[in-house]
């Protein structure tokens, strides 16, 4: 494993959106993205105009994980690996390296929706990493939890 990790470029969109529906848990499909509005033009933009800056990893030229946020509200939108990466510290680099792009942009706090099932890694990844639950939950269901710098 050779990991290189930058920060996300327009050109990713059409890897990330693929990668998206590999991961393990919570994969979504193409389909599913476009009928939500992301798409590769929509996505590249979103990179090139930095409404969405985010970092990725890449393992020679495949794209083995990313994170990204939300220029505007602090949100970490999306963090997604290839299975085959998972429990190797590239979910926490690509996540310490977007919110330090937020934290630059002058976020003090940042939120995210996380599963509510114990059974989902993304439950204790983020509770680990320091994240804590604000008693509230967004729209899908998922409990919100927060960062403070």
């Amino acid at each position: 494993m050779s990991l290189t990790y930058r920060f996300a470029l327009p050109a990713d969109a059409a890897a990330c959106i693929v990668l998206r529906g590999l991961t393990r848990e919570n994969a979504v499909t193409e389909a599913e993205l476009a009928g939500a509005g992301i798409t590769q033009a929509t996505w590249s933009a979103g990179i090139e105009s930095g409404l969405y800056p985010g970092a990725v990893a890449v393992d020679g030229g495949t794209l083995a994980g990313y994170c990204f946020g939300h220029r505007d509200t602090g949100e970490i939108v999306v963090l997604a690996l290839l299975p085959e990466y998972e429990g190797q510290g590239v979910g926490k680099t690509v996540l310490r390296m977007t919110a330090d792009l937020l934290r630059q942009r002058g976020f003090a706090r940042l939120f995210l929706g996380c599963a509510t099932d114990p059974a989902v890694r993304s439950y204790g990844f983020y509770r680990h990493l320091g994240w804590r639950s604000t008693g509230s939950f967004d729209a899908a269901g998922d409990e919100v939890l927060e960062y403070l710098f």
